[in-house]
């Protein structure tokens, strides 16, 4: 272990991210009833150019009006290369209730697009006397995101969690594609006449987690596109959540109980890695540093990824 450890990132259920545009405010109240941990309400690519305005003005109103109980409240402000972004900013903090958790950064590139709004979040929220500050959640859909991932991990203290955004990702490398997640049809290994199909957005998401684990934020698995197809999105949360990812985003309610099904530790896993603890315990007042449990080998990293499941399921059931 480094000199310097790791930092435990926010403790906060992040199973499913729940996105409704900021121009549809009769969704809201469902949003809120929903069975997802984040509610991210969208000032950005759901919302067309003439309907940001009043956008902005809905999700400002039902922040006070509606009931989130126990949710992260989030917001999906513009792009800096927008002329929307400082104003989704200003409002947000000079008009809307203290129930706002969280302003979503999308089409990060790079530290100092945080440090932008990370001065102007302090300036409003000092001027307004806010007390409870606003946290940061980053999406990575470029090539310079992913080519600058840990500075931008590293920003600001305000950073919880940073999500893959796979659609512009993709776009930003050039691509030849037109899914928003999953395998693509294209990327294979061909052996004996079969075709193998394997994950295009695994060494992206790699990065991404390492750089949050490094530096104590939640990494997010993004949008699955085809909302149809529930076994790719099980498949690919499973692999996100394989990875390290914490949750995936929901563009259709549909995708709440899948993500949660992926993201939610079974009962199996959880009685395992309570069953590990207990004989790594009794091989502690014994003297040994490592037992054997159902046939394999278990030691001191054992009890770190067993921990990481309990945790998970009381985080879970606290909620």
């Amino acid at each position: 272990m480094s000199f310097r450890l790791q930092p435990a990132p926010p403790a906060r259920p992040n199973r499913c991210q729940l996105f409704g545009p900021g121009s549809r405010p009769a969704i809201f109240e469902k949003m809120a009833t929903s069975a997802a941990d984040v509610i991210n309400l969208d000032l950005e690519d759901s919302v067309a150019p003439d309907d940001k305005p009043e956008a902005r003005k809905n999700i400002i109103q039902a922040i006070g009006d509606i009931d989130w109980g126990k949710k992260t409240l989030s917001v999906r402000i513009n792009g800096l290369d927008t002329p929307y972004w400082h104003r989704d900013v200003i409002d947000l903090l000079e008009q809307a209730s203290d129930r706002l958790d969280q302003i979503m950064i999308p089409k990060v590139g790079c530290a100092a697009d945080i440090y932008a709004v990370d001065a102007l979040v302090t300036a409003v929220e000092a001027d307004k006397g806010r007390t409870r500050p606003i946290s940061f959640e980053v999406i990575i859909e470029s090539a310079a995101g992913i080519s600058h991932v840990e500075e931008i991990a590293a920003a600001s203290p305000r950073l919880a969690a940073m999500s893959l955004g796979a659609a512009d990702f993709a776009a930003s490398m050039g691509m030849q594609t037109t899914g928003i997640g999953g395998t693509q049809e294209n990327y294979y290994m061909a052996r004996d006449g079969q075709k193998h199909w394997s994950d295009p957005w695994h060494w992206a998401q790699t990065a991404i987690v390492a750089a949050c684990r490094t530096h104590g934020v939640l990494p997010v698995d993004g949008p699955f596109g085809d909302f149809s197809d529930d076994e790719g999105f099980r498949a690919q949360a499973r692999r996100s959540a394989t990875l390290g990812m914490v949750g995936k985003w929901a563009i259709h309610p549909k995708q709440i109980a899948l993500a949660n099904e992926v993201f939610t530790p079974s009962d199996e896993a959880v009685a395992e890695a309570q069953e590990i603890l207990a004989a790594m315990e009794k091989a502690k007042a014994e003297g040994a540093g490592a037992t054997v449990y159902k046939g394999r080998l278990v030691d001191i990293a054992s009890i770190k990824q067993a921990e990481v499941i309990v945790r998970q399921s009381q985080m879970i059931r606290d909620q």
